[in-house]
């Protein structure tokens, strides 16, 4: 949406009025937090997402420092963040001026700091995004058009947006493996049901897929004007690359297959949609994957569906990940308060209570595994985050019958990848 001069003055002077009200109010320094976006069009999925971002490092800085207040808001004319300290003004411009310089995406925001008298401290000469020089002088000179501007800012924001979902990506499959004790899974207490492989393999895993999920958040930002089902057969070749450099990284064990597919799916749904709404994303998985055959009986899974009609994988990701979206990170939203890692084991517990788990039935059987559900079924409606004493049990319980559940995994490390993004980008 292209915004007019007028507005831009009127949303100036309502900006002007924030800060007097606040300082009125509150009577100490402000830092008054926008984006330099050249152009007509001030706000948008991908400048809300550098803006959001923005809010996270500033207030990742000012964890020491008193915030009295804050407030974002993100219009039509653009995105502001008001932050009210309990600090020396000098102070305080350090610090903006440290995350204004840290990187390219830095050179976006405009974090001004206002003292308790309401006066503006001294600006810092700022540099061209595009050559460097100071940006004061290539403004008046107009040495650069509004265009190459917008390519270049549009640019910054995509590089940043790649860079942090691949990392939440990442980081996902790190806080699954992490999760301790998870029944018959690798982890901190042991390596469940698996004599191939061991917590040092995971982590070697899950660090040759980091280019992976950069690829997969590219390819959906490349293909995002394309119908949803032709950005699939790019993640596809994408995730068979990665399966080859996954299998180089532990050996010929298979770490992580199923996350590479689920995630990937996220990942390319996030670049198509950068917007970050757990519903939306999800919706978006199910649209790319519409026409993926649920045959393939070479396969335990395409075996359970050709037999029981278990759809496994696929069929979560042809339906939006329900086990993910109503399951999965509900539990690990409401266990927050507990921390990650009792969520996170919560969390696996339901997800297992409601999932068709391919990799758990094909080292028992569905009877058997229908049984086992249950009996998770009745553990979790009793204690939805249950002590490490009652998951420890169970995991030798699992380990004893050599039972693992591989999908439930996978799809927990979706939902912390989902509630990471969330949490990143939520407005306040």
């Amino acid at each position: 949406m292209e915004i007019s001069l007028m507005q831009m003055l009127q949303a100036r002077e309502h900006r002007v009025q924030r800060q007097q009200q606040l300082q009125k109010q509150y009577g100490k320094p402000l830092i008054c937090f926008t984006m330099n976006i050249a152009g007509p069009e001030k706000n948008s999925p991908l400048i809300r997402f550098g803006f959001r971002l923005g809010c996270t490092r500033l207030e990742a800085a000012l964890k020491e420092i008193p915030v009295v207040h804050s407030i974002r808001e993100e219009s039509a004319t653009g995105c502001e963040g008001y932050y009210v300290c309990d600090a020396d003004p000098k102070i305080l411009k350090h610090i903006t001026c440290k995350i204004e310089e840290a990187d390219a995406l830095g050179r976006l925001f405009d974090l001004d700091v206002i003292t308790q008298e309401g006066k503006q401290t001294r600006p810092v000469p700022r540099k061209c995004l595009l050559c460097g020089n100071h940006a004061m002088v290539c403004g008046r000179s107009r040495a650069h058009s509004v265009a190459q501007l917008q390519e270049k800012t549009r640019q910054i924001l995509m590089d940043a947006a790649v860079e942090e979902i691949s990392r939440l990506a990442v980081q996902s499959l790190l806080c699954e493996l992490y999760t301790t004790p998870k029944p018959g899974l690798v982890d901190l207490r042991n390596s469940g049901s698996h004599t191939d492989m061991d917590f040092g393999t995971f982590l070697g895993s899950a660090a040759s897929l980091w280019g992976y999920f950069r690829r997969c958040v590219s390819i959906g930002i490349a293909t995002a004007q394309l119908p949803p089902e032709e950005t699939f057969p790019q993640l596809r070749q994408a995730g068979l690359e990665a399966e080859k450099a996954m299998y180089r990284a532990t050996n010929g064990v298979n770490t992580h297959k199923g996350a590479i597919f689920t995630m990937g799916l996220f990942c390319g749904a996030a670049g198509r949609l950068l917007d970050f709404d757990p519903h939306a994303l999800a919706a978006e998985c199910a649209a790319m994957t519409k026409n993926l055959s649920l045959d393939g009986h070479t396969t335990a899974g395409g075996r359970l569906y050709a037999s029981h009609g278990i759809t496994g994988a696929r069929g979560q990701a042809m339906a939006g990940f329900p086990t993910v979206i109503h399951t999965g990170l509900p539990a690990l939203q409401a266990g927050k308060h507990l921390g990650l890692n009792r969520a996170g084991c919560g969390a696996l517990l339901a997800i297992l209570a409601q999932l068709d788990d391919t990799n758990l039935m094909k080292r028992s059987s569905p009877e058997a595994f229908r049984a086992l559900q249950q009996q998770i079924r009745e553990l979790t409606q009793k204690a939805p985050y249950p002590t490490a004493e009652v998951l420890e049990t169970l995991d030798d319980r699992f380990i004893a019958q050599n039972l693992s559940p591989g999908g439930s995994a996978d799809l927990l490390a979706a939902s912390f990848f989902l509630l990471f993004l969330s949490d990143l980008t939520k407005p306040e």
